[in-house]
This record gives structure tokens, C-alpha cells and sequence, in this order.
């Protein structure tokens, strides 16, 4: 087997202030068999955002005239990311509240022959900073997901997550608005695996979150409702194609810049 393509896309819009530490954060080189690029959806910000990646070393960059929303931008990114090429994609919010450091983490159920789908999860992990009111509507909106997926969902808001090439080719997203719980329930009733795995994460310190609890209520739960009452089709998935060799004798080791699997051979 070659080397396997892992793009990472990152949804942005006017993150001018923490995209860039976001990128350089990114690991380039935690296995010899993985290639990694870093793909921009610029979501018609109309910042310094688009410049910013570029001087942190994004690859590629897509921008939309004008903002269609983070569902929209999401969307874009699994076509971006199927359409160039990659056998495994990465999402990572461009805010800095997800560890973009532990991608390697997320990746490794995949590597494992796992998991198909990768979620990483503030609640199973470290939570820092989160308000009260934010925490509650994570817990009902997850606890809703888990409910219609008839199996317990962790963290169904999270905004970093993992993609096989499968996964990117039949994922759909329903509205524009936002993607977090219509993805997921496409994505497991079609059969595919999902695996959470343990995050630190830490809230903003710049900019502002589009969210909105209006917003929730007028664009979300109906897309909700669309997502569960409309036919989908099982896939037939290939759960060994991205598995790599000697991945059981793997260990992820790093700090918050660089992480790297290392082979154990004690």
C-alpha cells in the first residue's frame, strides 16, 4: 500500500485572529504512511482569513463570494476533500477550541480498521471554559441524536471529526445552516462505524460563534426531523480499506504542537 492522502479542511469565516495557529498546530509527519494537506473553506469572510492560512502553510484555499453557512461550508469541504484525492478527511473548526494537535488521535481508530467515522469528544475528554447554557443544549441535542440512533452519543455538536473516502462519498447534509447532528444520523444509518474519541478542549478566547439559540430552533430541529424521515440506503463498506500495519503496537505520543505514533517494539 502507498502512502495515504489525509486532508484536513477547516469551515472559516472572519477566524482571521486564530486560524493560523489552528494550521501550524496541525501535524505533518506522525506516520510514514500518511501524506497530509490542509484545505481552507473560506465561508465569504470578509477578514484577513484567507491571507492568514496562506502565511500558516494551508495548500489549498476555496472561497465563497459571500457567507451560505457553516452547513454549506462543511458540505463543500467533504466534496473538496473527495474530489482531490483523499483517502481519509479531517474536519476541524478554525475557532482554536478543538485540538487540531490531536488529529492523529482521531485518525487512529480509522488506521485500526475500526471505525469509519470519527468523532473527537469534549465530554469524554477535558472541557474548559464551557457556559452553563451551552453545556445544557450540548447535552439535550446529543442526548436527541442518541435517542434516534437507538445507541449513546457522547458528543454529537463536536466540531472535529474524521471521514474514510466512503464516508466522503455518501455523507449528505440536509441544510446550510450548520451540519453537526444531521451528519451523523446520515452517516450511522447508512452503516457506517462511528467511534468517539477523548479531546481537550478549551472555549474561544477571540472572535464569535454563529450559533444562536433561534437559530437552533428555526433551521436545526427541522433539518432534524427531514434527516430521520427520509429513505437513506445501507452501504456496503470496505472496514479494512485504510488500515495500516502494525497499528496494535502504536502509541500516539506528542505535546500540543506535534504528535507521533511511535512504534512500540518491547
Amino acid at each position: 500500500m502507498g502512502k495515504q492522502r489525509v486532508i484536513v479542511f477547516l469551515p472559516a469565516y472572519n477566524e482571521e485572529e486564530s486560524i493560523g495557529q489552528v494550521i501550524k498546530n496541525i501535524p505533518r509527519h506522525f506516520h510514514h504512511q500518511v501524506e497530509l494537506k490542509v484545505l481552507v473553506i473560506d465561508d465569504g469572510s470578509q477578514d484577513h482569513t484567507v491571507h492568514v492560512a496562506k502565511e500558516a502553510g494551508a495548500d489549498y484555499i476555496v472561497s465563497f463570494e459571500k457567507n451560505r453557512g457553516l452547513g454549506a461550508a462543511v458540505r463543500a469541504g467533504l466534496k473538496e476533500s473527495y474530489e482531490r484525492g483523499a483517502d481519509i478527511a479531517v474536519m476541524i473548526d478554525a475557532d482554536g477550541e478543538y485540538p487540531s494537535s490531536q488529529i492523529p488521535d482521531l485518525l487512529a481508530p480509522i488506521f485500526k480498521g475500526e471505525a469509519d467515522y470519527t468523532m473527537g469528544s469534549r465530554f469524554l475528554g477535558t472541557i474548559n471554559g464551557m457556559k452553563l447554557h451551552r453545556r445544557l443544549g450540548n447535552y439535550f441535542f446529543t442526548f436527541v441524536q442518541s435517542l434516534l440512533l437507538r445507541r449513546w452519543i457522547f458528543d454529537g455538536q463536536s466540531g472535529m471529526r474524521a471521514f474514510t473516502r466512503e464516508a466522503l462519498e455518501h455523507a449528505e447534509i440536509v441544510h446550510d445552516y450548520n451540519y453537526a447532528q444531521v451528519l451523523t444520523l446520515n452517516l450511522v444509518r447508512k452503516g457506517f462505524r462511528v467511534k468517539e474519541v477523548p479531546i481537550l478542549y478549551q472555549v474561544r478566547s477571540t472572535g464569535e460563534s454563529f450559533i444562536t439559540f433561534k437559530g437552533y430552533l428555526s433551521s436545526v430541529i427541522p433539518a432534524i426531523w427531514k434527516e430521520v424521515n427520509r429513505p437513506v440506503q445501507k452501504v456496503k463498506i470496505d472496514v479494512n480499506a485504510h488500515r495500516l500495519k502494525n497499528m496494535d503496537a502504536y502509541k500516539s505520543y506528542g505535546n500540543k504542537r506535534n504528535n507521533v505514533f511511535i512504534e512500540n517494539r518491547n
